[in-house]
C-alpha cells in the first residue's frame, strides 16, 4: 500500500506500536463480550465469531510484539535490521486463521445436521451489533495507519478484523433469521459463511507476507519514482541494476549510477550524497546503497547476479 505522507522509521514504529496496542485491547474486549453472549444463547454462529475473535487476540499479540522487534535498529547479527519479523508475524496470523476456519467449519457442519434452538437471542444480537461498531472503529484506525506506513504486520492484522467485521454481520443475520423464522440451521449456514471468509482472508495475508519474505520488488510506480529522483541531476546520466525490497518499516534500495568518468572522487561522492538525500525525502525509512560507475568505461560486474543476467541489467 502506497504511503500518503513520508514517515521516518521512528514515526512509523510509533504509529504501528499504538495501533497494535489498540488491536490487543479491542480483541480482549470482543472475546469477553462474545463468550458471555454465546454461553447465554448457544448460537453456533456466535461461537464461530467468538473463536474468530479469540484467534484475532492471539494474532494481535503476535503483531504487538513483532512490530516492536521489527523497529529495533540493526545490530551485529542483523545488519539489515529486524524488519522481516513483521512478515513472520503475518505468516503466524495466516496459520491461525486457517486453524480457525477449520474448527468453525467443522462445528457449523455438525450443527447443520443437529440444529438446536437458540436462547436469549436478544442478548446475542446486542453483543454482535456492539462488536460490529467496535470493529469498525478499529478498522478505521488501522486503515489510517496503513495510509502512512507499509507495515505488513498491521496489514495482516487489519485483514483479520476485516474478516471479523464480516463474521459479525453474518452471525448477526444468522441469529436474527433463526430467531425470526424459527429455522435453526440458518445459524449454522451463517457460520459456514464465516468459514469461507476466514479462508479468503488467510490466503490474502499469506500472499502479502510471502512477497516480503521473498524480497519482492517495490511496485513499478515506486521504482520509476526512484529512477526519476536519481536522474534529476543531469550529471547522473543513468542508473542500472536497481534492486529494491521491503523489510517491515524499512525499504532497501541499491543501484549502480552512471557518472562522468572524468569527475574527481570528491565530486562523485558529493553527487552520491545529494542523490541519497533526494531519495530520503520521499523514502525517509530507506537504507540506500549506491555504486558509481564511470559512464562508458565500466567493466561488467560479476557475482551471483551479474549485470548481463536477463532482467537485471534492465
Amino acid at each position: 500500500m502506497a504511503t500518503s505522507k513520508p514517515l521516518s522509521a521512528a514515526d512509523s514504529a510509533r504509529l504501528t506500536r499504538w495501533v497494535s496496542l489498540l488491536s490487543v485491547s479491542m480483541a480482549s474486549l470482543l472475546v469477553t463480550l462474545k463468550a458471555v453472549a454465546w454461553m447465554v444463547s448457544g448460537s453456533v454462529a456466535l461461537l464461530a465469531s467468538t473463536a474468530d475473535s479469540a484467534l484475532d487476540l492471539v494474532a494481535s499479540l503476535v503483531t504487538f510484539f513483532a512490530v516492536r522487534y521489527a523497529a529495533a535498529p540493526p545490530d551485529a547479527e542483523h545488519r539489515f535490521g529486524h524488519g522481516k519479523a513483521e512478515a513472520f508475524a503475518s505468516l503466524v496470523q495466516a496459520g491461525l486463521v486457517f486453524a480457525s476456519a477449520a474448527l468453525i467449519g467443522q462445528e457449523a457442519i455438525r450443527h447443520l445436521y443437529e440444529p438446536h434452538p437458540l436462547a436469549q437471542e436478544s442478548w446475542a444480537v446486542l453483543v454482535m451489533a456492539l462488536s460490529t461498531v467496535l470493529t469498525l472503529g478499529l478498522l478505521a484506525a488501522q486503515t489510517r495507519v496503513l495510509r502512512q506506513t507499509q507495515s505488513v504486520a498491521i496489514s495482516g492484522d487489519r485483514a483479520h478484523y476485516t474478516t471479523d467485521l464480516a463474521s459479525n454481520l453474518i452471525a448477526l443475520i444468522g441469529i436474527g433469521a433463526s430467531s425470526f423464522f424459527g429455522l435453526n440451521n440458518l445459524d449454522a449456514l451463517a457460520a459456514i459463511g464465516v468459514t469461507l471468509l476466514l479462508l479468503w482472508g488467510a490466503v490474502s495475508v499469506f500472499r502479502e507476507a510471502a512477497s516480503q519474505l521473498m524480497d519482492r520488488e517495490l511496485p513499478e510506480d515506486q521504482r520509476a519514482q526512484i529512477i526519476s529522483i536519481m536522474t534529476q541531476d543531469p550529471k547522473i546520466s543513468d542508473v542500472h541494476q536497481l534492486r529494491t525490497r521491503s523489510s517491515g518499516p524499512y525499504v532497501h534500495i541499491q543501484m549502480h549510477v552512471d557518472l562522468d568518468p572524468d569527475l574527481s572522487l570528491e565530486e562523485a561522492h558529493r553527487l552520491m550524497v545529494a542523490a541519497e538525500n533526494r531519495l530520503l525525502v520521499v523514502f525517509p525509512a530507506a537504507d540506500i546503497i549506491l555504486h558509481p560507475d564511470p559512464h562508458g568505461r565500466a567493466e561488467p560486474h560479476g557475482g551471483a547476479f551479474p549485470e548481463d543476467q536477463a532482467g537485471l541489467a534492465a
